[in-house]
């Protein structure tokens, strides 16, 4: 009877509201992952890797609009390509710095850090993919307590109905992974 009686309340008190956080966070995945700091100056905007152009869109978009004088791409593999896309929509060559070796979010922070302190930047915003935008911001803030980073993600995304065509659904149930191994793994806090 005892054990009964603890089995109802661990399922109570335990199982069921984790049940129910899991079934929010798969059903309202923007309010979970999405980190939107708004319009903010900075001294330097980083533009991660990956994503399907609509980060060096989102880049130089900041860009020509004066929240940053300096872009610093971050990514193997997508430097050369996020490069060539932030000229085509009007940023100057010599406004642009590559990172052309981390292959990881957490990659990403540790190579971009010493290049923007070594060029005296306070003030960071990162632009990534929507739901890349929670796990990229806490990162970079766990390696780097000195500068203030703020998220202005890229909004290319599609309806609930879209997900499966697109791929997006997979996305983001793996970013709901990472961000957990990110946390078990590394000490960086989704929260």
């Amino acid at each position: 009877m005892v054990i009964r009686k603890t089995l109802r309340r661990l399922l109570l008190f335990g199982v069921l509201p984790l049940a129910v956080v899991f079934l929010a966070a798969f059903l309202f995945p923007r309010q979970v992952l999405l980190v939107d700091d708004g319009r903010t100056q900075a001294d330097a905007i980083v533009l991660l890797g990956g994503g399907s152009g609509e980060r060096p869109s989102r880049a130089a978009e900041l860009f020509r609009s004066g929240v940053a004088p300096k872009i610093l791409v971050s990514g193997a593999g997508d430097t050369p390509g996020n490069r060539l896309l932030l000229m085509n929509r009007g940023v100057p060559a010599a406004a642009i710095e590559l990172e052309p070796d981390s292959r990881t979010t957490k990659e990403n922070a540790q190579f971009s850090i010493p290049l923007l302190r070594a060029a005296g930047v306070k003030r960071v915003v990162l632009v990534t993919s929507w739901y890349h935008s929670r796990r990229a911001l806490k990162c970079f803030r766990h390696y780097a307590p000195d500068i203030a980073f703020f998220s202005c993600p890229s909004y290319y995304g599609f309806s609930r109905a879209d997900w499966s065509r697109e791929h997006l659904r997979r996305r983001i149930h793996a970013e709901y992974m990472k961000t957990l191994g990110y946390w078990l793994c590394y000490g960086v806090c989704p929260f």
